[in-house]
C-alpha cells in the first residue's frame, strides 16, 4: 500500500509537466556528455556533442550511409527471425510437457551462461568472415530469453482455462492454439522484447570481426581513420533505432497485456 502511495503522490507531484520529463531526462544527459568533454583535455574532446552532431549532420544526407543501416537491419532481422522460429514453438514445448521441461531445463540454462563472444571463433572457423558467422552468433545469444519466456509464460497458465477446454472436448493440438498460445503471448513479448535488445547489441562487435558493412563496421573504421568524431556519430544512430526497436515491441505488449 505504501509503494502505491507514494506513486501516486508522485503523479500528483509531476502533473502535466510530466510530459516534459523524457526531454528533461535527455537534456541532463547531452549535459553530462557535454561537460565530461569539456572538462577533459586531449582525445577526449574528439568525442563532444558538437562534432558528433556535425558529423551526424553529413551522415545523414549521406547515401552509402543508409547502405550501412539496411545491411545491419538486415542482418538483425535475419537473426531475430530465426530466433522466432526455434525459440517460439521449442519454449511451448518445453513449457507444457512436463518431461520436455525436465530434460532441458539445466542444459538450456547451461548455454545461456556462454558468452555470445565465445562463440566468435566457432562461427568463424565454421561459416567464415561474413553475414553468417555474425548472424550465428547474434542467433545464440538472442534465443534464450524467446525459450525460457515462453515457457514460463505456458508453464503459469491458470489450470482451469485448461480444464474448461479440456471438458469442450479440446484435445492437445485444440488446447495449444485456442487457450495456450492467445494466453501466452504477453509472455512471449516479453521474451522477444529482450531478445531484441540483445540482438541489437551483440551487432555492433559481430560487425567488427571481418565484414566491410554495417554500423559496427563503420566505428571500427572511423577508429582506424582517426575519425573520432564519427564514432558518438554512429552511436546515436545505433541508439535511435534500438530504442525505436524497442518501444514498438513495448507497445505491442502493452496492447496484449491483459493483466
Amino acid at each position: 500500500m505504501a509503494t502505491r502511495d507514494r506513486r501516486r503522490y508522485g503523479s500528483e507531484l509531476v502533473g502535466d509537466a510530466g510530459r516534459l520529463l523524457p526531454a528533461a531526462g535527455l537534456l541532463g544527459g547531452l549535459v553530462v556528455w557535454w561537460a565530461v568533454t569539456a572538462v577533459g583535455s586531449g582525445i577526449i574532446t574528439n568525442f563532444a556533442p558538437t562534432a558528433a552532431f556535425a558529423v551526424l549532420a553529413e551522415l545523414v544526407v549521406s547515401p552509402g550511409f543508409y547502405d550501412h543501416v539496411l545491411v545491419s537491419v538486415y542482418r538483425f532481422g535475419l537473426a531475430l527471425g530465426l530466433c522466432l522460429a526455434a525459440g517460439l514453438p521449442v519454449g511451448v514445448l518445453v513449457g507444457y510437457f512436463r518431461a520436455a521441461e525436465r530434460a532441458t531445463t539445466v542444459l538450456f540454462q547451461f548455454m545461456r551462461m556462454i558468452s555470445p563472444l565465445a562463440w566468435f571463433p566457432i562461427a568463424i572457423i565454421v561459416f567464415g568472415v561474413g553475414t553468417q558467422s555474425a548472424v550465428f552468433v547474434m542467433f545464440m545469444a538472442g534465443l534464450w530469453p524467446i525459450v525460457l519466456n515462453t515457457a514460463h509464460g505456458i508453464a503459469t497458465i491458470d489450470d482451469d482455462w485448461l480444464t474448461v477446454g479440456e471438458s469442450l472436448g479440446g484435445d492437445t493440438r485444440a488446447l495449444l492454439r485456442r487457450v495456450v498460445v492467445p494466453a501466452v503471448i504477453p509472455d512471449m513479448l516479453t521474451g522477444i522484447r529482450l531478445s531484441i535488445g540483445i540482438l541489437w547489441i551483440i551487432l555492433v562487435p559481430a560487425e567488427m570481426l571481418g565484414v566491410n558493412t554495417g554500423l559496427g563496421y563503420l566505428i571500427l573504421d572511423a577508429r582506424d581513420r582517426f575519425s573520432y568524431a564519427e564514432i558518438p556519430a554512429v552511436m546515436l544512430v545505433i541508439g535511435f533505432i534500438g530504442f525505436w526497436l524497442d518501444l514498438s515491441v513495448r507497445r505491442l505488449h502493452a496492447r496484449w497485456n491483459w493483466g
